[in-house]
């Protein structure tokens, strides 16, 4: 059965952030270099379960290689999400996520878990809304998971990404019909419906944020449950490096998976309801 849905931002709004903070981020990466988490001192070790990383907004998985080494290391089965740059129709994304979230499935027998940095972490928790079957948990990093208040820059970079993909429209696949309101807060795409659902209860969650993030506004970072909000300091791009972030992702790995929760009336299975839609 879904959660409480999320309180939403329904449009995009530009937010007057310290973008200059995120020229910092060399400092989180240098922090984590020197650290004992970077080694796998004094955590939890993996217990070969599958995780995926996915890369935020612009980004490709070449960024996240500290955290797919880190992870190998410790004890996990890492993944890159292979679904190329992030800048494109978040619909199409999902289908090369959930091939790489699938490969991974079979290669374990296990559900797997799923890293998302910013808009990576979006996508991840669509994910898991789509396939609560595969997936055992979502950790974000610094994602506008409630809605999109951002640094104008970003929108402007959106705005580019929109047009691209309008521009190529009739490149899509018959499954995957372009929305004309593609990558705007008014798409009705598969992707768009489940951020509007409610996230399934038998998947953990966990938002990292940070309040000195200079691209996402944090208020947009955080679970309703604040029991699965974690706070660090750190920039918004550095969050893929940041010390603090590891030490937590380990534990949230290492936490035993949430069993699959099952009405019964007169000792009878009901059917799961449909997902909540926000108003």
């Amino acid at each position: 059965m879904p959660q409480k849905k999320q309180l939403l931002v329904k449009d995009h709004t530009p937010m007057s952030l310290p973008i200059w903070r995120e020229s910092l981020m060399g400092v989180d990466y240098l922090r984590l270099k020197t650290s004992l988490v970077y080694y796998g001192i004094g955590i939890s070790k993996g217990d070969g379960s599958a995780v995926v990383v996915v890369p935020g907004f612009l980004g490709i998985d070449a960024y996240l290689i500290e955290m797919y080494a880190w992870l190998w290391r410790i004890g996990y089965k890492p993944y890159m999400s292979r679904i190329g740059q992030n800048a494109e129709c978040p619909n199409i994304l999902i289908d090369h996520l959930m091939k790489t979230v699938e490969r991974a499935f079979n290669k374990t027998g296990k559900r797997v878990h799923v890293i998302g940095h910013s808009l990576g972490g979006v996508l991840s928790r669509s994910a898991a809304v789509l396939h609560p079957d595969k997936i055992a948990s979502v950790i974000t990093l610094g994602s506008p998971i409630r809605g999109v208040r951002v640094h104008p820059w970003v929108l402007n970079n959106a705005e580019r990404v929109r047009q691209k993909i309008y521009n190529r429209r009739h490149l899509f696949p018959a499954h995957k019909p372009h929305d004309h309101a593609c990558y705007t807060s008014r798409c009705m795409c598969g992707f768009s419906c489940t951020w509007r659902e409610g996230f399934p209860e038998d998947v953990r969650q966990a938002a990292i944020y940070t309040k000195t993030d200079g691209i996402v506004d944090w208020k947009v970072c955080i679970n309703e449950d604040p029991k699965t909000n974690f706070e660090v300091c750190s920039t918004h791009c550095g969050l893929a490096w940041n010390p603090a972030v590891y030490t937590i992702i380990a534990k949230q790995l290492a936490l035993p998976a949430l069993r699959k929760r099952r009405a019964r009336t007169n000792g009878t299975r009901r059917s799961r309801k449909p997902l909540a839609k926000t108003a």
